[in-house]
Parts: C-alpha cells; sequence; structure tokens
C-alpha cells in the first residue's frame, strides 16, 4: 500500500481508526480487525485514551503483540477520561503518555496528539512538556486535532527554537463535511502539516449501507439518532445516491470514492476509517486506489458542493 508522510513516520495512505475497540467491539474481535488490517498493508493505527473507556489502547496493544515494530501507533489525550484525567495541563500530559504507554504495551507513541484545544493551559505550556515527551524519546513526533487555523497558528507562534511542533492536525473531513476547505488544508500544506481525517465515511453514510426509501440497517450508528442519526437526512440521502451512480458507472464503489477522494488531497496523509469486521478493513483498504480525474472531481463538487 502506498506511504505518505508525517514527519519521519511513514504511514499507509489508508489506516485504521480504533475508536470501536473497547466499545462496538470487544478484545477478541478487535484481535481480528488489527489482523485483518495489518494483513492488507495498514500500518498506522489511531486511537486515544478515551476511547471505549481507555479499553481500545489496551485491546490494540494487546492484539499488535510482537508485531508491534511493523506499525505507526498514533493516540491522544486531552479529552476527560474522568474528572481527574483530562486537559493540557503540563503535569498531566506527561501523567497520561504514561498511561497510554502501559495500556499499549509499548515504550514510546509514535504520534502523540492533543485531543482538543485546552482554552485553560498556554499552548506554549503544552508544547513544552509534548517537547520534554520527544526528548525522553517516550514520543517520536506530536500532532493536534480540533484545532482551527488560528489555533495552529497561535502554536506555531509559542514554539521555542529547536522544539517539537504539531507535525499533524486531525480534523473532520468527508464528502458531507467539507469545512477544512475553507482554510484549514491550505494552512496545512503551508506549513507542512499532515492531515488526518476522521469521519471519512461520515459515520457511515458513505459505505452504500444506507440508501433512498429503505431503513436504516439496525445496530448502525446512525439507525441510533443522536448527534450521528442527524447526518441522516433527505438532501444527503440524495446526494448518498448520487454518489453511488457516479462510482457505479464507473466501475467503483460509494466506498471507494469516498476513500480516493480524501487521499486526492495533498495534505492528507492517511485516510482512517473505522472497522468493526476484517470485512470492512479489508473493503478500506482497497478502496484508494482509485485516481480521480479533474473532470471527476468537478463532477463531484456538483453533487456535494464545496463551502462557501
Amino acid at each position: 500500500m502506498e506511504k505518505r508522510r508525517i514527519g519521519s513516520l511513514a504511514v499507509s495512505v489508508v489506516g485504521l481508526g480504533c475508536n470501536n475497540f473497547g466499545g462496538r467491539i470487544d478484545a477478541a474481535a478487535t484481535a481480528k480487525v488489527v489482523e485483518a488490517a495489518l494483513d492488507a498493508g495498514i500500518n498506522f493505527f489511531d486511537t486515544a485514551d478515551v476511547y471505549g473507556g481507555t479499553k481500545s489502547e489496551e485491546f490494540l496493544g494487546r492484539a499488535l503483540g510482537r508485531r508491534r515494530e511493523e506499525v505507526v501507533i498514533a493516540t491522544k489525550f486531552g479529552m476527560a477520561v474522568d474528572a481527574g484525567r483530562q486537559g493540557a495541563k503540563p503535569d498531566y500530559v506527561r501523567r497520561a503518555v504514561e498511561d497510554s504507554l502501559r495500556r499499549l504495551q509499548t515504550d514510546r507513541i509514535d504520534l502523540y496528539q492533543l485531543h482538543q484545544p485546552d482554552p485553560t493551559v498556554p499552548i506554549a505550556d503544552t508544547l513544552e512538556a509534548l517537547d520534554g515527551l520527544v526528548q525522553a524519546g517516550k514520543v517520536r513526533a506530536i500532532g493536534c486535532s480540533n484545532f482551527s487555523v488560528e489555533q495552529i497558528r497561535e502554536a506555531e507562534a509559542a514554539l521555542r527554537a529547536g522544539a517539537a511542533r504539531f507535525l499533524s492536525l486531525q480534523n473532520e473531513y468527508s464528502l458531507f463535511h467539507r469545512e477544512p476547505e475553507r482554510d484549514v488544508l491550505a494552512e496545512c500544506e503551508r506549513r507542512g502539516i499532515a492531515f488526518l481525517p476522521y469521519f471519512p465515511l461520515a459515520s457511515g453514510l458513505l459505505t452504500g449501507k444506507y440508501r433512498k426509501n429503505q431503513p436504516a440497517p439496525q445496530g448502525t450508528r446512525l439507525s441510533s439518532g443522536g448527534r450521528f442519526g442527524r447526518v441522516l437526512t433527505d438532501p444527503n440521502v440524495d446526494r448518498v445516491e448520487s454518489l453511488i451512480q457516479f462510482a457505479t458507472l464507473r466501475g467503483h464503489t460509494i466506498l471507494e470514492l469516498a476513500i480516493s477522494w480524501l487521499a486526492t488531497r495533498p495534505a492528507v496523509a492517511s485516510v482512517i476509517p473505522g472497522a468493526t469486521s476484517p470485512a470492512q478493513v479489508r473493503a478500506n483498504a482497497a478502496a484508494a486506489g482509485w485516481r480521480l480525474a479533474a473532470d471527476e472531481l468537478a463532477e463531484i463538487d456538483a453533487i456535494v458542493p464545496r463551502p462557501h
């Protein structure tokens, strides 16, 4: 599989989002998904301390076992694990990394990401603590998530000479959430920051499971309502039908379209869909091979317009 760069890290263009581990699937099912990912050429695994109530990291570490050296592990800190474990204060950064290292059963984290901005802590303080982890060899590279252009610039301005800087940004991005095209993607390109799109399949809307005039499959994210269910609107389902037709006419699936479209963006290093089964992993891994032409990209823009 094609590899792209996050600083010195070489990551597969399709990675694996591990947010289902410990939540929607147990340790045994996680092991099967991880094995399928490795067999399919995926080497980039993205998790977080809060996923599965800390079980995601634990299950991932256990599933990788002796194959840990073959992969790039990314995890995150900063969202509330509980009332006493959250935020980006330096003392907590140092505690959080030790907790993640233990759960992942590893001696270093390849990409350690601040999961969300913490307005109560100067970013310079957080960066200094993260640089200390890099200098100590506990972290190879650092990144951020859910940052705006202004917050990226603030972090860059706060850097000490020679200190570790954010080398990646992980924000929501898909055919149904094109907000990063307003300014964030261009900022990442200018600064050499790798972009990691989360929810690349719009919580499943871009898998082909949801069709017009058909009930949402039971047990799926979008069938449960709430914040995920809000994506399942009549206009979006109409767009899905148009995208399915567009892909089918060219001998592809809407899944292949969703992932290959993201991979056309120069700033994107790895597309990280989640999976709950080996079959889903294999389909995701195979989906990045469509080289979309300029006229095809223009036709997609007509179906799902760019943000104004």
